[in-house]
């Protein structure tokens, strides 16, 4: 049933509402709502033209730019799905969500050609390379698919609520990652969730600055800036500069960001927030680990009263909790510290012991959510899906507790999963790249806390008799293989990992054994 809006009608809209105004800033070219609109729609009609259409998956591989941005609105108009990589991602993980996406086309930058090559390699339904940049023998021009497309009528597909539009990918504890299915009315609902409980008030004499890649969560802070028409500020290079990041703020003047807590830390600890007007900002919303309570401090003292959390995953694309501007102060006794808020509108939390019992105030459990920001469920996984909504709710694999008021306080992780820089990481990527070396005959990874990260990565390696290796050994043995943020930050070379009476290796006596020894400082935990 074609019953949905069109998720690309957004830039529809905007741009016939807003022509002239401008959209999008990268460096110093800019581009107004109607001119991004007319690129977008003649990349459409240039795709549809080489048989692309409604279901087929475009995979991107990109740092962000203006063709990025097109690249999402032009797989909405389609009707097709948006399957955006992170950049940073290796060859062969690139690879594998090629293949396991069934993509049909690749969009890449010209500087990944390793990327396409492994990537075609193993997605046998992939068909056609469009290059941003300079394209090879047997690849296709973006920006020639954008002149040829040029004048051609819009053209948007007929969808309906549940059909796909992006793949949010994300890993599980086995390590392989899994395609979160987005669909256009669970985003559209997302979107207009963002701005009721993130940015109220958002509308076209608004900025936002991108300092994350557009492929994960701040693509989904895009949409609504492109609703409201809001024009969004791009980092010049996608190495992150906090003395660029601010030159950028006072220029555009710059209400909102959506940004990590070692980022926007970084930000203001940095001394150009002392140099630059930073008065226009109204929301800074971080997510994805927790922050410190001196950085917050820290912050809310540099910036002010700007400060917005929330709490999601990929499935529930970051639609779980919000604690908003009022609820951030300097005072410790008029802040639930350590919270990360209360439910978003529309959405629904519980707290489910392991029979799926509901529980009760302050007690502990597993993380339950249910609600239109729900994802569709992972794509071509039914074993996942079984498992991840059952009984009608999503389970998080987080740990914690609702207070009296409703308030929601994250106590651990189901899974071994840990969050650095505002990244998830899964132990079992690199255990497995590591265990593939000759000298290792067993290593257990995980994360523990960093004052700088939030998390990062210690790896404990069990060498096989008679084999010899060193820890910038064994990180050289990662590289091309796993992309760096996956990386343990340190190595630790044990005679024996501790294990259970069934032989399994539990992390937490790993870790109470890396607390024992000194090697790790518990008091680091935020």
């Amino acid at each position: 049933m074609n019953d949905a809006m069109n998720l690309g009608r957004l830039l529809s809209d905007t741009a016939r509402r807003l022509p002239d105004r401008t959209g999008l800033v990268w460096g110093e070219r800019s581009w107004g709502w109607r001119q991004l609109d007319d690129r977008v729609n003649a990349l459409v009609q240039a795709l549809r033209k080489r048989g692309l259409g409604k279901g087929d998956k475009i995979l991107v591989q990109a740092k962000n730019s203006n063709q990025l941005f097109e690249s999402m609105f032009a797989a909405f108009k389609l009707g097709a799905v948006w399957v955006p990589c992170n950049f940073r991602l290796t060859p062969p993980e690139v690879a594998y969500l090629a293949s396991s996406s069934h993509a049909r086309a690749m969009i890449a930058d010209d500087s990944f050609q390793a990327h396409v090559d492994a990537s075609k390699a193993e997605a046998k339904g992939l068909e056609r390379v469009i290059v941003i940049g300079s394209p090879r023998a047997g690849e296709e021009d973006f920006e020639a698919l954008v002149a040829e497309g040029a004048g051609a009528p819009a053209w948007e597909e007929e969808v309906g609520r549940g059909d796909p539009c992006w793949f949010f990918y994300t890993s599980g504890t086995t390590g392989r990652p899994k395609a979160g299915v987005l669909t256009h009315g669970q985003m559209a609902f997302v979107v207009t969730n963002h701005i009721a409980d993130l940015m109220p008030d958002t509308g076209p004499d608004d900025a936002s600055l991108v300092v994350a890649p557009l492929s994960h969560g701040a693509g989904a802070h895009l949409l609504p800036q492109v609703a409201r028409g809001a024009k969004s500020v791009l980092l010049a290079n996608p190495s992150f500069d906090e003395e660029e990041a601010w030159r950028l703020v006072q220029e555009h003047r710059v209400s909102n960001m959506f940004t990590v807590p070692t980022i926007i830390t970084r930000l203001c600890r940095h001394p150009a927030v002392d140099r630059y007007d930073h008065s226009s900002l109204k929301y800074v919303i971080y997510a994805g680990a927790p922050m410190y309570r001196a950085d917050q401090k820290h912050c809310l003292e540099k910036i002010g009263k700007v400060l917005v959390q929330y709490f999601g995953l990929g499935e529930v694309t970051g639609n779980i909790t919000v604690l908003p501007r009022d609820q951030h102060s300097l005072n410790d006794n008029e802040m639930r510290i350590g919270s990360c808020g209360f439910p978003r509108t529309g959405m629904e939390i519980a707290i489910k012991d392991p029979d799926g019992k509901r529980l009760e105030a302050n007690q502990k459990g597993e993380i339950c959510v249910r609600g239109p920001a729900v994802f569709a469920g992972y794509y071509d996984n039914a074993e996942a899906n079984a498992k991840a909504l059952k009984g009608g709710w999503f389970h998080t694999g987080d740990l914690g507790y609702l207070d009296e008021a409703g308030f929601l306080y994250i106590t651990g992780r189901a899974s071994d999963m840990y969050i650095s820089g505002g990244s998830n990481v899964y132990p079992r990527e690199a255990e497995e790249v590591l265990l593939t070396h000759p000298a290792v005959a067993e290593v257990a990874v995980l994360g523990v806390p960093d004052a700088q990260w939030g998390e990062s990565g210690v790896g404990v390696v069990v060498l096989n008799e008679g084999k010899a290796a060193t820890e910038a050994e064994l990180l050289k043995h990662l590289d091309g293989k796993l992309a760096k943020y996956k990386w343990p930050r340190r190595l630790f070379f044990w005679s024996e990992l501790p294990k259970s009476g069934y032989g399994k290796v539990p992390k937490h006596l790993i870790r109470q054994e890396l607390y024992a020894r000194g090697e790790v400082k518990k008091d680091e935990s935020p």
